[in-house]
């Protein structure tokens, strides 16, 4: 899993699709139409994601990462 921060992520999603719904803190929450799941990102300034949080969000958002 490549490394990526919290905004990367999130402009990765909203290029696939996904709509920025609402921000809770420091988690910026995405939905997309016709998926009945939500996605919650973690922003915290530009700090990188865990690659196994990183890994799981690309797999509920049906985004394939190269490693």
């Amino acid at each position: 899993m490549k490394v990526i921060s919290g905004p990367e992520m999130c402009r990765l999603l909203e290029t696939n699709g996904w709509v920025l719904q609402r921000i809770e803190g420091s988690h910026h929450i995405y939905s997309k139409t016709g998926e009945r799941k939500i996605i919650s990102i973690p922003v915290h300034g530009n700090r990188n994601i865990k690659a196994g949080l990183a890994s799981r969000i690309a797999r509920d958002a049906g985004i394939d990462f190269v490693r």
